[in-house]
């Protein structure tokens, strides 16, 4: 799959827009609680509302078969995280819900997973989350000012507070890699 012609652009000029409404600069952390309050939507740990226990039996039966959900309740919108995810796993899921809210996504595909329904995104939207959510989180002049003093993936997850997988990707992806590459030969 690929994003539409002009996604990533949009993405970037959006999470600059964000990151200005929020009065953050080009290196600062995003505060994923500070946007999603701005946004008008809840943030809420599974295990304020189950057991955790609960939550660790699900993750026995299948691993990672639950990360993030985003509810609308009463017209208000939460998003559930699992607090058994890393910080930076967590930080993914949570800025991955929030894009599927900024992009208007309609949950209107529905799988069934071990016999139990449930109503989620196409799968060219999915994509579109994942990709409008590592922009969020790491927008490509923060991470030229992070690579520009000398910060590879591990140290740009490190200050950032994503996984280094998140931050490998933003790093080789937006060209960043390539350009500080090309300044510094």
């Amino acid at each position: 799959m690929t994003l539409p012609r002009g996604f990533k652009a949009q993405a970037e000029r959006e999470a600059q827009r964000l990151r200005t409404e929020l009065a953050l600069t080009a290196g600062d952390p995003l505060p994923l609680d500070r946007l999603a309050a701005h946004l008008g939507i809840t943030l809420v740990s599974a295990d304020q509302l189950v057991n955790r226990s609960r939550l660790e039996e699900i993750e026995r039966l299948q691993a990672f078969a639950f990360s993030a959900a985003t509810f609308e309740v009463q017209q208000r919108r939460f998003v559930v995280t699992n607090p058994l995810r890393t910080p930076g796993r967590l930080a993914s899921d949570v800025a991955h819900e929030i894009a599927h809210q900024l992009l208007r996504h309609d949950l209107s595909e529905i799988r069934v997973i071990e016999g139990v329904p449930f109503r989620t995104c196409k799968p060219d939207e999915e994509e579109q989350a994942t990709a409008f959510g590592g922009t969020l989180l790491l927008p490509r002049p923060l991470l030229m000012r992070a690579a520009l003093r000398g910060d590879g993936p591990a140290e740009i997850a490190a200050t950032f507070g994503v996984t280094i997988e998140m931050a490998r990707f933003r790093y080789n992806t937006t060209g960043v890699a390539r350009q500080v590459q090309r300044r510094s030969s």
